[in-house]
């Protein structure tokens, strides 16, 4: 994984690269790979060794890390997770959008989740599941889909600029070989249905049909996103559920422009 060019927010500022690798690293962790090596964490971030070794150090020496010398791996060390329970309980995006994400989802049967871009990836901040049928997949806060072929990252690449698209388009085609062509037409025409509907709609696993559309607000861009497993084709979906989720995206953000302002 390999730190993308700062999104258009941040304008130019000089950027501390020790902290910026750091946090690659604290990156590289996910389920179901709770230790990893130096070796591992290098291949995952694209930094050398050297560069890994000494930043695991100062992770480990943070507190952020915790090393196994048996292992000779390191995996997160639990005062992370104190970071993720402080953006969750003062995050004014979430106190207005849960309790309205909920109703929806008790009132249709439906799943509905709010997400935020990190890199090329997409990442659940609020995940509510009230599908009509049984699933294998279960959506949880903090897990990431990909950008590229989900609706919720077709949503957002319908807000970046023309520059911050063709750098995540790089990484996308790395990723996707031989069908980035057929993604990349997919990812235009959600795009466009964005810019002309409102909201984009997509299939990227069997049977689920999902519908997302941005959320601007002065903390950053998020996306609101409905879902359901169903054998119904996504065309009958849109039109069921489409309606739903305008609603709700409209709801939010005259709330938010309430509660958080210009």
């Amino acid at each position: 994984m390999k730190t993308l060019p700062p999104g258009d927010k941040f304008g130019t500022s000089p950027t501390n690269r020790s902290l910026v690798r750091g946090i690659e690293i604290l990156r590289a962790f996910r389920p179901g790979s709770s230790w990893l090596g130096n070796g591992d964490l290098a291949e995952r971030t694209g930094l050398s060794p050297s560069t890994i070794s000494r930043l695991t150090q100062t992770l480990v020496t943070a507190g952020m890390l915790q090393h196994d010398p048996q292992r000779r791996a390191y995996r997160l060390a639990p005062p992370v997770l104190s970071f993720a329970h402080a953006m969750r309980a003062g995050s004014t995006v979430l106190a207005v959008a849960a309790p309205r994400m909920r109703a929806l989802a008790e009132s249709r049967r439906i799943n509905v989740g709010l997400a935020a871009p990190d890199n090329d990836e997409m990442v659940y901040l609020e995940s509510i599941r009230y599908n009509r049928r049984v699933a294998l997949r279960n959506v949880v806060s903090g897990q990431r889909v990909p950008m590229e072929l989900t609706s919720l990252g077709r949503a957002y690449l319908s807000t970046v600029s023309a520059d911050r698209r063709k750098a995540l388009f790089k990484v996308f085609q790395q990723r996707c070989g031989d069908h980035w062509r057929e993604v990349q037409a997919e990812i235009h025409a959600a795009i466009r249905q964005v810019q002309e509907q409102g909201f984009c709609a997509a299939s990227w696993q069997a049977e689920v049909v999902a519908m997302a559309t941005p959320l601007a607000t002065v903390e950053g861009v998020y996306v609101l996103n409905i879902s359901v497993s169903t054998e119904e084709p996504l065309p009958c979906v849109v039109r069921e559920l489409s309606g739903a989720l305008k609603a709700l995206a409209a709801e939010l953000q005259a709330a938010l422009a309430r509660d958080i302002g210009p």
